[in-house]
């Protein structure tokens, strides 16, 4: 098993291979957050453009086009994806004794603009290195504006020869059904749990079976939800849905203003998955550390507004990225909860 895959991607190496036998001229990699697509797309597009592949099909690591590959600038090689991606890329490799440069004031675009996908005109129309293949690997794929996924569409409606582009998405349901008919889509599931709590362990995250539950069973967004400083946020939200009231809303909204509202909004949305799944089948996903709390408000929210609560929760997390005043989103939130026990 090679060392850029995660223990339980063997399986879907296996099939990467019997689809290399027809390889489409777009694939789609597709699955929860936190299981590794990103490493597998890279794996995938590092073995079509090595010179010297292994046995198994993994890129052999020690030829002129792997070493290009690994600095990513191998000439048949590009990726595609949101500046803000790059800019967290430059800041992890700032050196720790050097004065960082003076950055614009202007934010990093969040979307893969059209720009981006025009510029891959001009690496398309250029004969490829030594003859070999050409490979574009877009993410995520959902990042794509408007204007960007209508630029895209046109190159995978008449793809250049010799070329494959590899897209990742968490979401299908955000992508345009046209780029989605354009795609041979691939699967690549959650882990077992057994599986993924064994690479935690070997990873030395404590409580690992806790992180676990708590990103629904993907083991990569575990691990990272592990390393950040954000467990005493979300564990002070938690306490706060687990004895719902309006005073005590008011004062938690103030003292969560600063935690990332995206982040709120989709711990609120576990535990409101686990409220209702407690009441139709008796089981928990996310928090059973709270299976107290979680049985009894079960017991007294009726199945009909614990749905509409759901959806409600999931019509703000899709404007969490931008809200216009924090305190108020949060407060607004955390009383629409609180309704649901009064």
């Amino acid at each position: 098993m090679s060392e850029a895959l995660y223990p339980w991607q063997e399986p879907d190496w296996l099939q990467w291979r019997q689809l290399q036998a027809r390889l489409p001229h777009a694939i789609l990699f597709h699955g929860p957050q936190g299981v590794g697509k990103t490493a597998f797309a890279e794996a995938c597009a590092k073995a079509l453009l090595c010179e010297t592949p292994a046995a198994d099909g993994h890129a052999c690591g020690t030829c002129a086009a792997c070493g290009w590959f690994a600095q990513y600038s191998h000439p048949d090689y590009r990726r595609v994806r949101p500046e803000i991606l790059d800019d967290e890329d430059a800041e992890g490799e700032e050196d720790a004794g050097e004065s960082k440069k003076s950055k614009s004031s202007k934010a990093p675009s969040k979307d893969i603009k059209i720009d981006q996908i025009r510029a891959l005109a001009d690496f398309m129309n250029i004969s490829t290195h030594r003859s070999g293949m050409r490979v574009v690997m877009l993410h995520p794929a959902e990042a794509l504006n408007t204007a960007a996924a209508n630029s895209l569409l046109k190159m995978l409606e008449e793809p250049p020869p010799h070329t494959t582009f590899l897209l990742i998405t968490n979401s299908l349901d955000r992508l345009l059904p046209t780029i989605l008919s354009r795609c041979r889509k691939f699967a690549l599931a959650m882990p077992d749990r057994q599986q993924a709590l064994q690479w935690l362990h070997e990873q030395k995250v404590k409580d690992a079976d806790g992180w676990l539950a708590e990103q629904g069973g993907a083991p990569l967004a575990a691990f990272d939800a592990s390393q950040d400083d954000s467990r005493e946020a979300m564990d002070d939200l938690l306490r706060l849905l687990a004895q719902p009231g309006v005073e005590t809303a008011l004062r938690a909204a103030d003292r969560l203003q600063k935690t990332p509202v995206v982040a709120l909004v989709a711990w609120q949305q576990r535990w409101l998955h686990d409220v209702l799944s407690v009441k139709l089948s008796g089981t928990i996903r996310y928090y059973p550390r709270y299976s107290k709390e979680l049985n009894a408000l079960a017991a007294r929210a009726e199945t009909g507004a614990l749905l509409q609560a759901i959806k409600s929760v999931g019509d703000r997390r899709a404007i969490a990225e931008h809200p216009l005043a924090p305190k108020l989103f949060i407060e607004d939130m955390l009383l629409d909860y609180t309704a649901l026990f009064s």
